[in-house]
């Protein structure tokens, strides 16, 4: 079943198409195409509670759902 998340970095929103049972990995890979930003540089939050989300889980395994605001911060280097 498909459903949307909003990650937000600043003021740029990207709406991504994804599947619950898509790691956090794969997203970052989704982001990594259209911002160009390395995958081990993305850390995402799931807001409003800012619970870091791990790369290794499913979004359904953290309770992200459709239509979810995630923080996207960019590690410096």
């Amino acid at each position: 079943m498909a459903m949307y998340i909003r990650v937000k970095r600043d003021k740029a929103t990207y709406f991504i198409q994804c599947d619950p049972t898509e790691k956090v990995l794969e997203i970052k890979q989704k982001l990594h195409v259209l911002i160009d930003k390395p995958v081990n540089d993305q850390r995402l939050f799931l807001m409003p509670n800012g619970e870091v989300l791990d790369d290794s889980k499913s979004l359904a395994d953290q309770k992200v759902e459709n239509d979810a605001v995630v923080a996207l911060t960019l590690r410096k280097g």
